[in-house]
């Protein structure tokens, strides 16, 4: 166990979850100018969609919701940092306490609610950066559904709004229709009702990559139809796997997991659905689409095992926050040495 990890187990039963996280976020982009380089060794360089990401190692949507923390991230060596879930409104999520950690799982159970600053708060963050010059890493901007926005038309509007704004800032968009924590937003993984969504974004941001994001809870049927719509529509890729409903297979007393209560469960207990989902996209799509790969990616021996099974590139969140600010570096150099 690294000194990090003993802190963080001290840290896990006196301060909540949500509250440890804004204060190392904010620390993040604090410290960003001292930061020192972890500039990822030059033969990690992955080109897809016409992009070239410095690492296959990105941080997946979620922990830097508002785009608070880019350069700082890009420094502690991933070669992606996917912003969001950003919806069209500005919205403050679902009520708190909505962010648990199992420790004895390397998990998380969260329910956030897709709380955000908003397409034009996040949009104005992101010009400024831009305008800062280069990140040094590729911005990928996942967008989902207001909670406001109900009915087929209101959501299309929803999501083309976000697309509009943020679009032309973004290296990459993701259609975010995979989150547990919006009352409806998965039933938009059906092909009836993702299809006139993706080809109202793909309207919206021309040349810019596309991506979708599907959940781990998918069946195969399932992800079949979605890689197939994929395909059908000209998206460029797909992110798998969101978080998952489940509860099975956790180490963690029974009682603590039944107190985190509803919510997405990411990190370790991840690996084998996320495992599942990508040998099913591989098979159906690999070749045709960039596949990044996510859910339980612990350490290099696994986001190598991802690489070699197929996936384009990798992301991480969980095994991020367990692992600490040195973790990206050392996944990184243990890549390039294999």
């Amino acid at each position: 166990m690294t000194p990090y990890e003993s802190l963080f187990r001290h840290v896990a039963v006196r301060v909540p979850a949500e509250r440890t996280h804004r204060i190392g976020l904010r620390a993040l982009a604090a410290a960003t100018p001292v930061l020192p380089d972890r500039t990822p060794d030059p033969s990690l360089a992955v080109h897809a969609m016409g992009l070239t990401f410095p690492s296959p190692l990105g941080v997946a949507a979620g922990y830097d919701k508002d785009a608070e923390g880019v350069r700082g991230l890009a420094r502690l060596g991933f070669g992606a940092v996917e912003i969001g879930t950003v919806t069209a409104r500005p919205q403050p999520g679902n009520p708190r306490p909505r962010l648990f950690r199992l420790p004895d799982d390397r998990a998380l159970v969260n329910r956030m609610g897709f709380n955000n600053a908003g397409a034009d708060a996040v949009g104005e963050r992101l010009a400024t950066l831009r305008r800062g010059g280069p990140l040094g890493t590729v911005l990928g901007v996942n967008i989902g559904r207001s909670k406001a926005a109900t009915g087929p038309e209101q959501t299309v509007a929803d999501y083309r709004y976000s697309a509009r704004v943020l679009g032309p800032l973004a290296d990459y968009v993701v259609v975010n229709v995979s989150s547990p924590n919006t009352p409806g937003l998965r039933d938009l993984q059906g092909v009836d009702a993702l299809e006139p969504l993706l080809a109202a974004v793909r309207d919206e941001l021309g040349t810019t990559p596309l991506l979708v994001k599907i959940t781990a809870d998918l069946d195969d049927d399932g992800v079949d139809a979605v890689a197939d719509l994929a395909v059908g529509a000209g998206l460029d890729g797909i992110v798998a796997t969101n978080t998952t409903v489940a509860r099975t297979g956790l180490a963690s007393d029974p009682a603590v997991v039944d107190a985190c209560g509803a919510g997405g469960l990411s990190g370790a207990p991840l690996l084998e659905p996320a495992r599942r989902v990508l040998a099913r996209l591989v098979a159906r799509v690999g070749g045709r689409l960039t596949i990044v790969s996510v859910g339980g990616i612990d350490d290099a021996a696994e986001a190598r095992w991802r690489l070699e099974a197929g996936a384009t590139l990798v992301q991480s969140y969980t095994g991020f926050v367990y692992g600490g600010p040195a973790w990206p570096s050392r996944v990184n150099a243990d890549l390039a040495r294999s």
